[in-house]
């Protein structure tokens, strides 16, 4: 014969919940508002930019590259992550708080791979941009990581591919990489751990 239940292990024969379900009900919620309220653990709830910061900046970026009208469409792709990724607005320069500056250095372009003939069967451009990320109210340069001299703009890459013989072009593949371009801009901005 076995030994009889405890009152707490017995099955619950009653309508409503007994007392032991309503203690850890309570246990579970503390825990739980314990582990949110936890001061110093690392973790934040909401987006991964700075809350001190309100409004962006973006120019025209100068180029040094014999491509025309790209720099337009990194500004304009820029932007529209920042809309789409961040709580910051995009001001005029006289009005933001922070402006991003960007230099668009270089856009390469080589072959991956070759057909019998020597035509190119696959492509990859490489764009290149430096995006210096300066406070407006205390010019103070908000994003430098990385880099040992000061005031060393940081140096961002974008790459991507396309192949002439199925039918993909090289403006794909500039839209390709600058939108990959503008998602690694954004990503700058984010806040350090």
């Amino acid at each position: 014969m076995s030994a009889p239940l405890s009152p707490l292990f017995r099955p619950d024969t009653t309508d409503g919940p007994t007392l032991p379900r309503r203690q850890a009900g309570r246990l579970m919620l503390g825990l739980l508002l314990g582990a949110l309220g936890c001061p110093g653990c690392g973790y934040n709830i909401g987006a991964p930019f700075s809350q001190e910061v309100r409004s962006v900046a973006v120019s025209i970026p100068k180029s040094d590259s014999n491509r025309r009208f790209l720099e337009n469409q990194i500004t304009e792709a820029v932007q529209k992550q920042i809309q789409m990724r961040t709580h910051f607005r995009i001001a005029h320069e006289d009005e933001a708080d922070t402006s991003l500056v960007l230099h668009f250095n270089q856009l390469q372009k080589g072959a991956l791979g070759q057909t019998e003939n020597s035509d190119a069967r696959e492509l990859q451009i490489t764009l290149r941009v430096t995006a210096d990320w300066v406070d407006r109210r205390s010019g103070e340069v908000l994003r430098q990581e990385g880099f040992d001299l000061p005031r060393m703009p940081r140096q961002l890459f974008a790459q991507a591919e396309y192949a002439p013989e199925v039918g993909q072009s090289l403006a794909t593949a500039e839209t390709e990489a600058v939108n990959r371009l503008a998602r690694n801009i954004v990503n700058m901005m984010e806040t350090p751990w």
